[in-house]
């Protein structure tokens, strides 16, 4: 490489088109390294080259600021705004993307207020600005701030993900409430159940003793004010008539079932 001597600007060297900015590699390496980067981490370049782990990165960094350089400036229609951590203690950098173009054309910023937001618009111009139809960004609100500030004629879209966590974060709530409401009522009614003959002692039919399922609709009728076809029956899954004495049995083994409120309550859960 030869070097010249200036009068005016010193001493100048002779710039070759296959070197890169760095002069110990050439352009030609340096863009294959940045090749393998895309696909593997730097490390593991480093690993497959032999070489030093900032050995790889420098000329990682010549392959980016050239696949900048071709892509050119930025024009949008459709961007997507979003921010990363690049370490510990809440440290966030903005990152807007080209979602026709599938890439990122900005990464920038201090943190992510609205401030730093600004700066991408202002990196972006004006009329590119102008030309933005969609926004699509997390419930942030310094970003929808000034995203309206800055464009205006861009429709807002929030990512589904953060709608679905605030929906599903609502139906926790109500799902808790409702349900700490009916248990307490529930506790209120199994304190008070209690199961009762189902005709006053020293009587009973014809027969000197009620079939089961008679016992079973009088106790739930008379008492509770229920009735078995329409209550008891589905609550209990059972489909075929005559099943008085698996009624008792579950009556006994399931006491909360023969309070009224207790198995409105069960068959609306159901």
């Amino acid at each position: 490489m030869r070097r010249v001597k200036c009068k005016n600007c010193g001493v100048r060297n002779e710039k070759l088109a296959f070197l890169s900015t760095n002069t110990k590699y050439t352009l030609r390496f340096a863009m294959q390294i940045g090749r393998l980067c895309r696909a593997m981490t730097i490390q593991d370049v480093a690993r497959e080259m032999r070489l030093d782990w900032h050995a790889v990165k420098d000329p990682d960094k010549i392959y980016m600021r050239e696949q900048l350089a071709r892509a050119g400036h930025p024009s949008p229609r459709v961007i997507g705004i979003d921010e990363i951590s690049i370490r510990k203690k809440h440290v966030y950098r903005i990152v807007v993307s080209d979602l026709e173009q599938k890439r990122a054309i900005w990464f920038g910023g201090e943190g992510r207020r609205e401030e730093d937001m600004d700066q991408f618009y202002a990196f972006l111009g004006h009329e590119n600005t102008a030309n933005l139809r969609l926004a699509v960004m997390d419930m942030w609100l310094p970003f929808r701030k000034s995203t309206q500030a800055h464009a205006p004629n861009a429709s807002v879209l929030f990512d589904k993900f953060h709608i679905l966590r605030h929906l599903g974060e609502a139906l926790d709530k109500v799902r808790k409430t409702e349900y700490a409401r009916l248990t307490g009522q529930r506790a209120q009614v199994h304190q008070r159940t209690e199961i009762c003959p189902a005709f006053p002692q020293g009587k009973s039919d014809q027969r000197g003793q009620a079939e089961p399922e008679t016992t079973a609709r009088r106790q739930q009728a008379v008492e509770y004010g229920i009735h078995f076809a329409r209550v008891i029956r589905p609550t209990l899954d059972m489909r075929v008539r005559g099943l008085g004495k698996e009624v008792l049995r579950q009556l006994e083994i399931t006491t909360s079932l023969a309070a009224s409120c207790a198995v409105r309550e069960i068959c609306k859960d159901g």
